[in-house]
C-alpha cells in the first residue's frame, strides 16, 4: 500500500473520530435536551461518515473490488439519524420538557 493511501486512510478516520469526540462532548456538556441532540445526531454521523469513508478505501484497495457494504452503512445512517432525531424532538416537545433560557423556538409558551 503507498504511503499518500496511507495518509488519506488515516486523515478520514482521525476526521471522523475528532467529529465523534466533539459529538459526544457536545452530548456531556451541553444545558438542556434540545441543545444535547444536536450532539449525537450532527456530529457524530459526520464521524461515522468519516470513518466509514476511511474504511470503503482501505478495504478497496485490498484487491477485492469496491467495498460497497460500507457505503450501504453510510446509506442507512444519513437517512435514519435525522429521522430519529425528529422524532425524539417531537417527543420532547410533545413532554414540556423544561428548556434553558437561550434554546430558542419554544412553541409550547405560544399557547
Amino acid at each position: 500500500m503507498s504511503v499518500w493511501l496511507e495518509y488519506t486512510i488515516s486523515f478520514f478516520l482521525l476526521v471522523g473520530a475528532a467529529f465523534a469526540l466533539i459529538g459526544s462532548i457536545g452530548l456531556m456538556r451541553l444545558p438542556d435536551f434540545y441543545l444535547r441532540l444536536h450532539g449525537p445526531a450532527k456530529a457524530t454521523t459526520l464521524g461515522v461518515g468519516g470513518i466509514i469513508i476511511g474504511s470503503v478505501i482501505f478495504f478497496s484497495t485490498q484487491g477485492e473490488g469496491l467495498s460497497l457494504h460500507e457505503l450501504l452503512i453510510a446509506l442507512f445512517l444519513f437517512i435514519t439519524a435525522p429521522v430519529s432525531a425528529h422524532i425524539v424532538a417531537k417527543a420532547a416537545l410533545h413532554l414540556r420538557l423544561e428548556a434553558v433560557e437561550r434554546t430558542r423556538g419554544k412553541p409550547w409558551e405560544r399557547e
